[in-house]
């Protein structure tokens, strides 16, 4: 297998886990979306941390933790951002809006081009513009068809994309950075889980279904991102950016044929605005992937 094929494969196992996850989460609705938020900060941050221990890597993160000028402000920012994202993904799940979480992640590319325009001041094209609008006015279609914003998509799709600004920012590894990101997250995440527990009201170890499937969140988050950085090495970006589409389709999927949620017409009206927006910006990415 060529390491072309074995990058495209990688990505596509990443977005199958990332797709089907709220499958998982849907079996954890008992727990409190701060509680499960906690575990998974945890536990993460364990597997991620055994993981640079066994290649060796582990002086890479205190190195990065420690550099209190450069890379621990972004660090500490992208942690809050995660930490947002995650919540509100959760949140989604447990309150039957999978289709907004879907939609939110497929509006990401398009927000990620609005960021490189006022940060990076990148010129966009014609066709940019385009994909821009078109999001714009699906997002719109849904204000005012639901009667109030797609809330939930929006804060997935702009604290994602900041996020991955921000990684931009970064001078060491994805993985590095995220178990900085997790590392600082986990003493917040361990008050928490006292508190849910003082209280009376902790999840783990009272039902051991429920305990395993909270220590699996841990994997479920780290190696979705390993096999996806270990990807985009072995394939061009345009190609990487069209695969990661699978991700929000099979959320989406999940979202109408295995939780049955309701779509609108509203929905119905918005989400082929947003897809045909995708492939413009899929087509745009191509063609300069082509020309460099």
């Amino acid at each position: 297998m060529n390491s072309s094929i074995a990058g495209i494969l990688s990505i596509i196992s990443a977005c199958i886990i990332w797709g089907f996850a709220p499958v998982y989460y849907k079996l954890l609705i008992t727990v409190h979306p701060i509680e499960l938020l906690s575990h998974r900060t945890i536990w993460s941050f364990i597997f991620f941390f055994g993981v640079l221990g066994f290649y060796g890597r582990v002086q890479e993160l205190w190195a990065a933790i420690l550099d209190l000028k450069d890379q621990l402000p972004i660090i500490l920012l992208a942690s809050v951002l995660i930490a947002i994202n995650w919540f509100f993904f959760i949140y989604a799940i447990q309150t039957n809006q999978t289709t907004e979480a879907s939609l939110g992640y497929f509006m990401m590319p398009l927000v990620t081009v609005i960021w490189g325009l006022i940060i990076f001041k990148e010129k966009l094209s014609l066709f940019q513009w385009m994909s821009v609008l078109l999001a714009a006015i699906a997002v719109c279609i849904l204000t005012f068809g639901l009667g109030v914003p797609p809330w939930i998509a929006l804060i997935l799709s702009f604290s994602f994309s900041i996020y991955a600004v921000l990684k931009k920012k970064l001078e060491v590894s994805p993985i590095v950075s995220v178990t900085g990101e997790v590392l600082v997250l986990v003493p917040i995440g361990l008050l928490l889980l006292s508190y849910f527990h003082m209280a009376g009201q902790g999840s783990f170890g009272g039902d051991w279904e429920v305990t395993y499937l909270l220590v699996l969140s841990g994997p479920l988050t780290a190696a979705p991102l390993i096999l996806f950085s270990y990807g985009t090495r072995k394939v061009n970006l345009s190609t990487a950016g069209i695969l990661q589409y699978l991700n929000p389709s099979l959320q989406f999927f999940c979202a109408a044929y295995i939780f049955m949620e309701p779509l609108s017409r509203w929905h119905m009206l918005a989400f082929p605005l947003i897809w045909v927006a995708l492939i413009i910006y899929s087509w745009v990415g191509i063609r300069k992937s082509r020309a460099n």
